[in-house]
């Protein structure tokens, strides 16, 4: 460690202060493939994330809903227990079997949810059609 000419103590960095959010967002990114779970504070920046695959699924398990539900568990521990998180507003993207099991597993940690809204992209106007076919 380096010491300083003056005191002769050594110098020591802060300790860094655990941030309190108690209110925040919850994005579920359901897809046929995989779910993401991410908590985040009302401004976005993200608290804790987790996913099917990151939780040891593979190949056609990651799209069940068991294993949206074990994400929503391990990101809901991480938030919960980082930075006291106790109700989330809920966005929820895409088709896929884990949207609404990732919600229902917030019961078992304590954290309410205060809205739910679905962000699903819709296309207005669609895919360009296919060319006419030569006769």
């Amino acid at each position: 460690m380096a010491e300083t000419a003056v005191t002769g103590k050594t110098a020591s960095s802060k300790k860094k202060q655990r941030r309190s959010v108690p209110t925040g967002q919850l994005h579920i990114q359901a897809t046929f493939n995989n779910t993401i779970v991410t908590f985040a504070d009302n401004k976005g920046n993200v608290l804790a994330t987790s996913s099917a695959g990151a939780c040891g699924f593979r190949g056609s398990k990651k799209g069940t809903a068991y294993a949206s539900q074990v994400a929503a568990e391990k990101a809901a521990e991480a938030a919960k227990s980082g930075y006291g998180l106790s109700s989330v507003d809920v966005f929820v993207k895409g088709v896929g079997l884990g949207r609404d099991a990732a919600i229902r597993t917030l019961g078992n940690y304590d954290i309410s949810v205060n809205s739910i809204k679905d962000v699903t992209g819709v296309p207005h106007g669609g895919v360009r059609p296919r060319k006419a076919r030569r006769a």
